[in-house]
């Protein structure tokens, strides 16, 4: 029997954020979450039984039909998912970027780009929620084993404390990978809190990550 995945969707578009900003890329958005972010734009696919069913050769075979050498497997949180190593595997003659939280290690994936953004308290309901949204060991783990870029959502000149102390707890970070990224569902909040997040990225040396999906298309589905 064959390993089946639960998709939210499978779409080709331009890759938004991130060191690799502007390149084509199919989107294979994999359903499935532990964590409610507050400011999660795909709440859609955070329920694992969302989606269609879809075997590997499935995903494979749809994947082909677009023009590009480049996939981001997302979500949801895929480093969840039991069957993401077979799915990297089959899609291992693509350059494979896969989105996450780090919340957890899986060894030996067939990965390009692991695109790790840690949740500051920006993200979650109540200070308890720390536990289950930074993983410190999982993180380490991550940036040792793979090639990585790790972005930190901002929406307030304060949030770079936090990211400062994670990568403090962080041993060996490469800080030309670290990139911070507007909070923002709409252009005007991108404005807004892009401007807020430039001026860290001066201050303290980092990338500025754009959201050309947001700039683009407003956040739209399947863009």
């Amino acid at each position: 029997m064959q390993n089946k995945i639960n998709i939210s969707e499978i779409f080709y578009s331009i890759q938004g954020e991130g060191f690799l900003s502007g390149v084509p890329s199919v989107f294979i958005r994999i359903s499935g979450c532990p964590l409610r972010c507050k400011f999660c734009d795909t709440g859609y696919a955070a329920d694992a039984s969302a989606g269609k069913k879809m075997t590997v050769g499935e995903i494979v075979k749809q994947t082909k039909k677009y023009p590009t050498n480049y996939v981001v497997i997302t979500g949801g949180e895929p480093m969840i998912c039991s069957a993401l190593p077979l799915l990297c595997k089959a899609l291992k003659k693509y350059h494979i970027t896969i989105e996450t939280s780090g919340i957890k290690f899986v060894d030996d994936l067939k990965c390009d780009l692991m695109s790790i953004s840690p949740k500051l308290s920006n993200a979650y309901y109540k200070p308890s929620d720390k536990d289950l949204y930074l993983k410190i060991d999982e993180l380490q783990k991550l940036i040792k084993n793979y090639e990585y870029q790790l972005k930190f959502v901002i929406e307030k000149g304060g949030d770079i404390k936090e990211v400062n102390q994670i990568l403090k707890n962080l041993k060996n970070v490469d800080f030309s990978k670290v990139m911070l990224m507007p909070q923002a569902k709409n252009i005007s909040d991108y404005l807004k809190r892009g401007a807020v997040a430039a001026k860290l990225c001066k201050q303290y040396g980092f990338a500025f990550s754009p959201r050309l999906q947001i700039t683009l298309w407003g956040n739209k589905r399947g863009k």
